[in-house]
């Protein structure tokens, strides 16, 4: 599939809400979860599906294929953020499953390495002091590791990720919204391509 038909393809998985289907990439696994984690929180009830493959979830994509989704796995039973890893499917099978799944989702977001996703991505560039830093000019989404740095391209600047709030995102606590949480609610308007 090429990226003028992904577009057109993903444009039209809305969800039920008014969030949809967004893919997060990052090149570090952590920031690229806990991103994740923060963007389906700020859309509230979501679906998280993790293409990278580092989750390990109760059921995966590869199960839904296999056995078909339960009623809770085919839409939200409660709010809040859910889970389920891609493991044991590929890449086209992957897009018809998530596109099943948006149907039902208010929001869905698709954790994935770069180029894995066809549909609209939001790349999380850390923003890393001195020579470190990462090279300017593409739109991304920010993550400082100290406050006061600015980025070398356009995009969401978010605030310093606490540890205290790592932790919890990782540990699958409820942080409700916090600073860093509230500051994603911009990047579902913006136009990722």
């Amino acid at each position: 599939m090429n990226r003028l038909q992904a577009r057109h393809t993903f444009a039209v998985m809305g969800g039920r809400g008014s969030r949809g289907v967004i893919g997060v990439e990052a090149p570090d696994p952590v920031l690229s979860l806990v991103s994740s984690l923060g963007l389906a929180l700020i859309a509230g009830t979501s679906l998280v599906v993790d293409l990278e493959g580092g989750l390990v979830t109760r059921r995966t994509l590869g199960d839904l294929t296999a056995h078909g989704p339960s009623r809770e796995e085919l839409s939200p039973g409660r709010t809040g953020v859910a889970l389920i890893s891609g493991r044991g499917v590929d890449e086209s099978e992957s897009a018809t499953l998530i596109e099943t799944l948006s149907a039902h989702w208010p929001a869905v977001v698709v954790r994935c390495r770069p180029g894995q996703w066809e549909g609209p991505t939001v790349p999380v560039r850390p923003l890393i002091p001195g020579l470190l830093g990462p090279p300017g000019g593409a739109a991304a989404v920010w993550q400082p590791l100290v406050a006061g740095m600015r980025p070398p391209g356009s995009g969401p600047v978010l605030p310093v990720l606490k540890r205290g709030t790592t932790v919890a995102l990782l540990g699958g606590q409820s942080i409700g919204r916090s600073r860093w949480v509230r500051a994603w609610s911009e990047v579902w308007g913006l136009p990722w391509a």
